[in-house]
């Protein structure tokens, strides 16, 4: 089939039977829902840029599995130039759609999983890789976008999944048959879960033995039988239910989205396993995969990150007082902010080193790095943002009121800033703040900056373990003139 155009994406949706579920009811036609629907032009996105000859160096890559030129969502990284494509390519996405394009957990997961079942089948002799290698020419032919997911309820934390009352809280195997496996349990928080045409399912920790039913790696149509989607709600997103377009949703094309995904006996082909058991495995996954999702958070934030910038900009011309010396200041602040987290991005990939199988992996300690940066700047981005913006941002009237025959004159007569402004552009650039900020982007941006591939505990963690501190402490001690094998 090769590359999908946008609109091809989009039919390619309707034709699937995805179970999903809004507001406690069935929805039949998610596609075209108004709630639903921006979130599908921001995965439509990725394929239309694909096709534009301005942006095919980023936007494509030639498969190192059957030598086609593919969208590089569907593409394992071959050198560090490929991992800062993809940063490249996140960052001008976040700058055309201003929320989430959704693509970039299944990129990740896909690397995270070509590895990994390679070095399981070094030890055990398996097949998972060459499945996988399979699996993957299959994405790739047909253009496909792939939920990767790995984050499973998790119930009460302080226990294992094989130790939680309800045995469903992670994800697992019931049963083993001769044609493959039966699982029961979900994913939750799973971006973009409901626009992909399938779904990669990863445990989500580290296990032992006694949890082994639980380390479990998957593949399986969206629609398939057995799996029910619960759509995530987000601050405002009723708003979407008034005038297509309107000026109260801040962006009026464009967002994300969540779901909570339920596997209730969901039946996997063998050929569509990639992890049975072998529980030491399950948390490499888990690391490879995190270090490749905190790497793509130095691309997509940046680019969302470009766009409050200019919004703030904009807003701050509008008011009247873009020529302020503390409002250029801040303004350059949130510039300082915003390229300090593409630096981490870019430099965990260009540290990026060859795994065993083939593919390039990022350098983990400095993709933590980026991430543990990725949940304190934006906050404050947003937070110079909504200073220069103003409290009209979360103050002012609905559309609604500035069309109104009995109000509107008087919302646009004192609601007006600059004079050569247009009182109703000044609103809309102060909503799509509102959006960045507080909004339905707001998942997107600000809360998921925090929680998203792990929360900022995660990574310090990690940074914990690979941050070398008894090295530092060796050249230290070399230069003070001691014995570094004394304590």
């Amino acid at each position: 089939m090769g590359m999908m155009t946008a609109k091809e994406y989009v039919e390619s949706l309707r034709k699937m039977k995805t179970v999903v579920y809004l507001f406690g009811e069935r929805v039949e036609n998610f596609v075209d829902h108004p709630i639903i629907r921006p979130s599908v032009n921001s995965v439509a996105m990725t394929y239309a840029l694909a096709q534009n000859p301005e942006y095919e160096e980023l936007m494509t890559a030639v498969s190192n599995l059957t030598g086609k030129r593919i969208n590089r969502f569907c593409h394992l990284h071959q050198n560090t130039e490929d991992l800062v494509k993809k940063i490249k390519m996140q960052r001008l996405l976040g700058q055309k759609t201003g929320a989430c394009f959704q693509r970039c957990v299944g990129m990740d997961a896909f690397n995270a999983v070509y590895s990994t079942t390679f070095d399981i089948d070094q030890k055990y002799g398996t097949g998972y890789h060459q499945r996988f290698r399979k699996y993957m020419e299959y994405i790739q032919e047909n253009d496909y976008t792939v939920d990767g997911a790995m984050t499973d309820p998790k119930g009460n934390r302080g226990l294992s999944p094989s130790r939680q009352k309800d045995p469903d809280l992670y994800l697992h195997i019931v049963e083993k048959r001769k044609d493959g496996i039966i699982v029961t349990g979900a994913k939750a928080h799973q971006t973009g879960a409901v626009n992909s045409h399938e779904q990669l399912i990863m445990p989500t920790v580290a296990m032992k033995e006694e949890d082994k039913a639980y380390a479990v790696a998957f593949a399986v149509p969206s629609d398939v039988p057995g799996i029910t989607m619960i759509y995530g709600r987000q601050s405002c997103d009723t708003r979407k239910l008034e005038e297509p377009g309107c000026m109260d949703c801040g962006n009026c094309r464009f967002g994300g989205q969540e779901a909570l995904v339920v596997f209730d006996r969901v039946f996997v082909p063998w050929e569509r396993v990639f992890l049975c058991e072998e529980y030491e495995f399950a948390g490499v996954l888990v690391e490879r995969f995190a270090g490749y999702h905190r790497q793509s958070y130095g691309g997509c934030k940046v680019g969302v990150g470009d766009v409050l910038i200019g919004a703030a900009a904009t807003a701050a011309d509008y008011n009247g007082v873009a020529k302020a010396s503390h409002i250029k200041d801040k303004l350059i602040e949130m510039v300082h902010l915003n390229e300090t987290l593409y630096c981490c991005g870019l430099a965990c990939s260009s540290e990026g080193k060859k795994t065993a199988a083939g593919n390039y992996q990022i350098d983990t300690l400095l993709a933590n790095v980026c991430k543990q940066n990725v949940t304190r700047f934006p906050y404050e981005i947003a937070r110079l943002a909504e200073d220069i913006a103003g409290g009209l941002m979360v103050t002012m009237p609905s559309e609604k009121d500035f069309a109104s025959p009995e109000v509107g004159e008087l919302c646009r007569k004192y609601f007006k800033g600059d004079d050569n402004v247009d009182v109703m552009d000044r609103m809309r650039i102060l909503r799509l703040i509102e959006n960045l900020t507080l909004g339905t982007a707001a998942v997107g941006y600000r809360t998921e900056s925090m929680h998203g591939a792990g929360s900022p505990q995660a990574q310090r963690i990690m940074i914990g373990r690979q941050g070398g501190i008894e090295d530092k402490k060796i050249l230290a001690k070399n230069l003070a003139g001691i014995n570094s094998n004394k304590k």
